[in-house]
């Protein structure tokens, strides 16, 4: 009979003798990456498979060197990455990464706490109801959203798990009231502009996919949902003996930056009685600044918020904050209460149990990385971060005016700008100029010199040039804008 063998080595993963040399080492690699991040192209240019094709079909055995593993992602990963720390990245949103948001997240990491409820790690849930009244603070929420006026937040990973949350809380309050066999006939409503995770969540609480109703948004609102279109809808289906469940209003959207009506929205949604979520995911970090909170007027209105600093607010992923105006809802909907968990903290009512809040048990001390970022830049520098970032964005929507070849689709209203070269004359092949500018869009980011991302809007095909990534200064802006141009007289030549 075989015998496995044995290391010689006495093997200690968290050896404290070698944690500071080795935990250096990758500080100093990820620095480098940051030095030299604008030298690599901004989209990978590696085929499917690379990585595959060229690895080892089995583990190692026998400890590898820290240096060799290193070596390896110089070699093999980095090339495979997508660079949204570059400064000319300007696809999708962005991802902020700052140094107190990786600082922020080496203290999450390094205590590896697991807070599911308040006595497994009570300053993870303090700290976290702390953070979210702070937050809520600095977006001038109602007091029925925080902790101190008998609301509460929560910090999930994405906006789509808190929308699969709140969708659930909604699914089930109402069920108790007409009958659990009633599922079938509620019914969601968003625009055509409302992110896709809300769709993405009808699904995962049981909504039927026919009553998912994406209603179509128009330039002369600018592609915000109209409260008219809505109160429409939920009258014909209530005729139709449907229920409506959930309404949601986006501010900036992902397609456009389109903003909502939230105040007449709000109104709609207390008149048919359905949860009304506000979605703020990219926008909202914008809205600590008074210039633009008014966009979240109207959202005392609503039954919860949500908005991501990973996205604006130099929180380097993952970190999406929820705050609901009636958390017994969300925990009579998710809460489970198994022996194992039984503790006299929870049977005293005085705490929060976080698990009753998200889907999964287990969560990480997200809110230790938020506290580290508000405190360590202060409110003063995280508005100036956002303005510099609008300001950008202006400018290059005023270089894209400045060439009347290009054309703004939609109105800039934080840092998303979406332009499109203009289509071709009439009688030519492709008249409304998509095609053109799918060509413009791949040559820009074949390049590597910038990545961009596209959005159809009111049936438009737009470029999308999210600015917002932490190293982008107005020199990326413009050359970005260069490239641009350079392209586009290359295939207006052809």
């Amino acid at each position: 009979m075989g015998s496995l063998s044995v290391p010689t080595d006495i093997f200690n993963p968290l050896d404290i003798n070698t944690f500071t040399q080795e935990s250096q080492m990758v500080l100093n690699f990820i620095s480098d990456y940051y030095k030299n991040v604008e030298n690599f192209p901004v989209q990978s240019q590696v085929e499917p498979g690379y990585l595959w094709k060229n690895s080892p079909n089995t583990p190692p055995n026998s400890p590898e060197s820290l240096e060799t593993i290193l070596d390896d992602i110089r070699s093999s990963i980095i090339p495979g990455l997508t660079h949204w720390q570059s400064p000319n990245f300007f696809a999708f949103f962005q991802a902020n990464a700052s140094t107190a948001g990786f600082l922020g997240e080496m203290l999450c990491t390094g205590f590896n706490v697991v807070g599911f409820n308040w006595i497994t790690s009570p300053a993870a849930t303090e700290l976290e109801r702390v953070v979210m009244d702070w937050m809520g603070k600095l977006l001038n929420l109602p007091s029925p959203f925080l902790f101190s006026g008998n609301g509460g937040g929560v910090l999930h990973g994405s906006t789509c798990e808190s929308i699969v949350c709140t969708l659930a809380a909604a699914r089930d309050a109402l069920l108790k009231e007409v009958g659990g066999d009633k599922i079938t006939k509620l019914v969601v409503y968003g625009s055509d502009q409302t992110h896709f995770s809300l769709q993405k969540a009808s699904k995962l609480v049981g909504i039927p996919p026919s009553n998912f109703r994406a209603l179509a948004t128009t330039a002369s609102t600018g592609f915000g949902l109209c409260a008219h279109d809505v109160r429409k809808a939920m009258q014909e289906d209530v005729a139709s003996g449907l229920i409506p469940l959930f309404l949601c209003a986006t501010v900036g959207t992902t397609g456009c930056g389109a903003v909502d009506p939230i105040e007449s929205l709000g109104h709609v949604a207390r008149e048919y009685g359905v949860w009304f979520h506000v979605d703020a995911a990219y926008a909202g970090s914008a809205c600590i600044c008074p210039e633009y909170r008014h966009y979240l007027d109207g959202v005392e209105h609503a039954d919860s918020i949500s908005m991501n600093p990973h996205k604006w607010f130099l929180t380097n992923m993952d970190c999406c904050c929820l705050w609901v105006k009636n958390p017994r809802s969300l925990v009579d909907s998710l809460s489970t209460d198994p022996e194992i968990l039984r503790n006299e903290a929870t049977e005293s009512m005085g705490v929060v149990d976080y698990k009753d809040w998200q889907i999964a048990l287990s969560r990480r001390f997200r809110a230790m990385k938020l506290w580290v970022v508000i405190r360590r830049y202060g409110v003063a520098n995280l508005m100036a971060h956002i303005r510099s970032d609008i300001s950008l964005a202006k400018r290059f929507e005023a270089l894209v005016k400045t060439d009347s070849r290009f054309e703004v689709v939609v109105p800039r209203r934080f840092a998303l700008v979406c332009f499109r070269l203009k289509p071709p004359r009439k009688g030519e092949d492709d008249d409304d100029g998509s095609k053109l500018n799918r060509k413009l869009l791949g040559a820009i980011n074949s390049s590597g010199r910038a990545y961009m991302s596209h959005s159809v809007v009111g049936g438009t095909y737009t470029i999308r040039c999210a600015i917002g990534t932490t190293l982008t200064s107005q020199q990326h802006v413009e050359a970005a804008w260069k490239l641009i141009q350079e392209k586009a007289d290359h295939f207006l030549l052809v």
